[in-house]
């Protein structure tokens, strides 16, 4: 789908609702003088179901010709139309039917009804699900687990006679719709899913000789692009919302991947605007210290010097008020939530160690920035809060998400004991947000084997339950005694979407499609590819692979001037040969 600039659809707008200059109301305009806004970003495409999977007898005997879900439609009913489902509750029998759409979308339904002889609107339920138990589940009356939180999964709606009506709003895979209409017969000519979502180019790109990595790679890529909505969100499903400390491994994904920082810097404004000084941002002190580094990373890979000096009142007082809620060298945030992450959030040391090494890095994001911009003052308050910070360790905790930090961040006093730290246990104890945090950490100790076999257990345990975009949460032990996600879960086998998750993510409210989970994506590009910025906006960039023990791996990389393309093979003698091509104006250092 060709993608039409800003400015010619701003023309032709201008044409529909009349010319500048002309006195005349167009009658598009009409009667929606200051109530047309700005074009939508987002494009729409219909997915036809994949397959339907089998429903036991007692809710689908009512089922006749469901194999004709699965045809493709053009979208016009007729009179004559044929080729027809039929659901019929006639004589007691229950009609329901679970699609699968092959893969996790985010958008709604389009249901497609024939001439029948009842023309009043007859009612169906609608259940949508990111696994088929969620599918198959009913919403809790408490509201603890399977929900109608931030999207509605489970509803009814009439289905017109001879039209079509498009319903729902959510992230999902499967569907499952059941006629409730008593003793009433319903042919349905078509279920189709709307997917909504930014139609842009997968710039950057990763393949390998492990098959598992590249899968890992692209579906987190994926799974950011789903969330690339109108802002940048966490999750399709829940809790499509900016969540700063999300937006993070989301940045670096987009950064990998699309080069299209249009969503993100909408995004950061809008979380900036919307959290007045000294207000912390989604009241987490952590996630005010994340916007700020983001915005050092995204100048390092976008170069956007006149956005980044946009910030500079904003992150003048950000640094203020950090530097201000201190007890002499230790950080003393106060005020709303102190969250690291969830599976930590019950911490309190591990807290402040985490939180120590992000004051650290956020006031080394801030010196930068003052250099970049020009601003004296900025760069020496951030120096000076450094000078302070560094004069204390608070120790990891014997933690995986403190040690992380503290290599991050410098602050490690052994950068080999923090790695081993990490890597104890292997994949047990990651986390789908932090696991991103360790992952870095382990490749600035030159542990990359362990982190790309830990990439494979932990993400690619997702992949083995069936998972097509990755989680807001795993629990690696949990996971490894699961049923798959997209089969009914067999009886007495454990449910993982029911029965796993804590916090905000219990049982089917879980997000089975979170961006934050798609660290392995940008750590791929920047440690196997090896391509890291070393100058803003990529003016120079480092080409360092670690192959680890793959045999070779390939891809590209977005920059403001163009795409690099990079091959890396391992020679018989262990040597690796790489081959690259850069765009002018990027300086790559091998």
């Amino acid at each position: 789908m060709k993608k039409i600039c800003e400015k010619y659809l701003l023309v032709i707008l201008t044409s529909l609702i009349g010319c500048i200059g002309n006195a005349q109301v167009s009658p598009l305009e009409k009667g929606l003088e200051g109530r047309l806004t700005e074009t939508d970003r987002i494009s729409r495409s219909y997915v036809t179901p994949l397959r339907l999977i089998p429903l036991a007898d007692s809710l689908s005997t009512g089922v006749s010709n469901p194999q004709a879900l699965l045809h493709s439609f053009d979208g016009q009913l007729s009179t004559g139309t044929s080729d027809l489902c039929q659901l019929s509750t006639v004589g007691g029998k229950s009609a329901a039917v679970l699609i699968d759409f092959g893969k996790e979308l985010y958008g709604s339904i389009e249901f497609a009804a024939p001439i029948r002889q009842d023309q009043r609107a007859l009612k169906i339920r609608v259940c949508f699900g990111e696994s088929v138990s969620e599918a198959m589940s009913d919403v809790d009356a408490q509201g603890a687990t399977a929900t109608n939180q931030h999207s509605l999964r489970d509803f009814t709606v009439g289905l017109p006679w001879l039209g079509t009506v498009e319903v729902g709003n959510s992230g999902f895979r499967f569907v499952r719709i059941e006629l409730v209409e008593p003793e009433t017969v319903l042919p349905v000519k078509s279920v189709r899913a709307v997917l909504k979502y930014r139609d842009l180019p997968y710039l950057g790109s990763f393949r390998c000789s492990d098959e598992r990595l590249t899968r890992i790679w692209e579906t987190g890529a994926y799974t950011v692009h789903l969330n690339m909505q109108d802002y940048l969100w966490d999750g399709v499903k829940r809790d499509r919302l900016v969540w700063v400390g999300d937006m993070h491994p989301e940045v670096m994904t987009i950064a990998s991947v699309f080069g299209n920082f249009d969503v993100v810097h909408r995004s950061l404004d809008f979380v900036r605007d919307s959290s007045p000084l000294p207000n912390w941002m989604n009241g987490i002190a952590a996630y005010s210290m994340w916007w700020l580094i983001i915005h050092h990373d995204l100048y390092m890979y976008g170069g956007d010097l006149p956005y980044l000096r946009e910030q500079k009142e904003y992150i003048n007082g950000l640094i203020d008020v950090l530097s201000s809620n201190m007890d002499g060298n230790r950080e003393n945030l106060q005020g709303g939530q102190r969250l690291l992450d969830w599976p930590t959030s019950e911490m309190p040391e591990v807290i402040h160690s985490g939180y120590q090494s992000l004051m650290v890095m956020t006031m080394e994001a801030g010196a930068r920035i003052g250099e970049w911009t020009g601003d004296k003052d900025m760069r020496k308050k951030c120096i000076d809060t450094l000078d302070k910070l560094r004069k204390y360790n608070p120790g990891s905790c014997n933690n995986k998400q403190a040690a992380a930090m503290l290599l991050i961040s410098g602050m490690a006093e052994s950068p080999t004991n923090e790695c081993d730290i990490i890597a104890k246990d292997g994949a047990n104890g990651f986390s789908t947000f932090f696991g991103y945090y360790m992952l870095r950490a382990l490749a600035m100790g030159g542990r990359f084997e362990e982190a790309m076999e830990i990439i494979s257990d932990y993400w690619g345990a997702m992949l083995d339950l069936g998972a097509t975009s990755f989680w807001e949460d795993l629990d690696y032990a949990e996971a490894l005694k699961a049923a798959r996600i997209d089969e009914p879960v067999p009886h007495g086998a454990f449910d993982y979407h029911a029965s796993s998750g804590n916090y905000c993510y219990k049982g089917h409210r879980h997000s089975f499609c979170h961006g934050w989970a798609s660290g392995p994506t940008s750590w791929m590009s920047q440690y196997i590819l090896g391509i890291t910025p070393l100058e803003p906006g990529c003016r120079k960039v480092a080409i360092r692979p670690n192959l680890g023990k793959l045999q070779w791996a390939e891809g590209s990389f977005p920059t403001p001037y163009g795409v690099i393309n990079v091959k890396h093979r391992r020679q018989p003698s262990g040597k690796i040969e790489t081959t690259y091509t850069a765009p002018d104006g990027v300086k790559v250092i091998l």
